[in-house]
C-alpha cells in the first residue's frame, strides 16, 4: 500500500515538474518555439482577456442606456400623470373647449369684415360730431395683415370741449365693433381761441378678421418662408 502511494505521489510530482519545467526559460520574443503548454496557457489567458473586455464594453453601454431610461422616468411618470388627470377630466374639458369657441365667435362678431370697414369708418366719424366735435383729420392707414386679423391705423384730429373729447373717447370704446385710441395728445386748439378749446390728436385703430382669400394668402406666405428658411439651412 505504501509503495503505492508512494508511487502515485511522485508521478504527480513528475507530471507538475514535468509541466513547470516547461514554463521556464521561455523566449518572449519567440512565442512560436514554446512548449506546448505555454502556447495553451497564452492562447486560454489572451480568449479570456478578450471575453473580459467584450463582457465590460457591453457591460458598460448597457448600464449607460439603463441610467437614461432611469433619467427619463420621472418625466414620463409626469407626463402619465398629466394625461391620466386629462382623461379622467375628459368631459369637462370638452365642455370647456366648447365655452372657448362660442367666445371666440363672439369676439369675432365684434371684429367687421371687409365689406363693413366704410360702416365703422362712418360710425367712428359720427361719434364725433355727435359730440360737437369739429373733424381736422381723419385718414385712415395702410392696412396691416397680421396671422388671423388686419388691423387698420387712422389718424385723427379733433377740436373740441375736454367733456366732449372723454365722451367721444367712450363713445367710440362702445361701439358694437372694436376700436381702440392710442398715442392720444391733447392740447389747447390755438393760442388765439378764447372760448376754450381744445385740440386732441390720437391713433384709432380698428380691427377686421381675415376671409378666405387672405387666409390662403397668408399660410402660402408662410409655407414660402418656412420652405426658404429649411433651404437656407442647408
Amino acid at each position: 500500500m505504501n509503495t503505492k502511494a508512494t508511487q502515485s505521489t511522485f508521478d504527480v510530482s513528475s507530471l507538475v515538474e514535468h509541466a513547470a519545467s516547461q514554463f521556464r526559460g521561455l523566449n518572449p520574443k519567440e512565442p512560436g518555439q514554446w512548449p506546448t503548454l505555454p502556447k495553451a496557457a497564452a492562447w486560454l489567458a489572451m480568449v479570456l482577456a478578450v471575453v473580459v473586455a467584450c463582457w465590460f464594453g457591453l457591460l458598460s453601454a448597457a448600464t449607460d442606456e439603463l441610467q437614461v431610461e432611469r433619467d427619463r422616468e420621472p418625466a414620463l411618470k409626469k407626463d402619465y400623470v398629466s394625461k391620466l388627470g386629462q382623461a379622467v377630466n375628459l368631459g369637462e374639458l370638452r365642455k370647456q373647449k366648447l365655452q372657448v369657441q362660442e367666445y371666440v365667435t363672439q369676439l369675432e362678431k365684434q371684429l367687421p369684415g371687409k365689406a363693413e370697414m366704410d360702416a365703422l369708418l362712418s360710425d367712428i366719424n359720427q361719434a364725433g360730431l355727435g359730440r360737437g366735435l369739429q373733424f381736422e383729420l381723419f385718414r385712415p392707414g395702410q392696412v396691416e395683415i397680421k396671422d388671423y386679423y388686419a388691423e387698420l391705423p387712422i389718424a385723427i384730429k379733433v377740436s373740441g370741449k375736454y367733456n366732449d373729447m372723454g365722451a367721444f373717447a367712450a363713445d367710440v370704446s362702445n361701439l358694437s365693433r372694436i376700436v381702440t385710441l392710442h398715442n392720444l395728445s391733447i392740447a389747447p386748439a390755438s393760442a388765439k381761441d378764447a372760448s376754450g378749446n381744445l385740440s386732441m390728436e390720437a391713433t384709432a385703430r380698428t380691427y377686421r378678421y381675415l376671409d378666405a382669400a387672405e387666409v390662403a394668402a397668408q399660410q402660402k406666405a408662410a409655407a414660402e418662408k418656412a420652405a426658404k428658411a429649411a433651404g437656407a439651412k442647408k
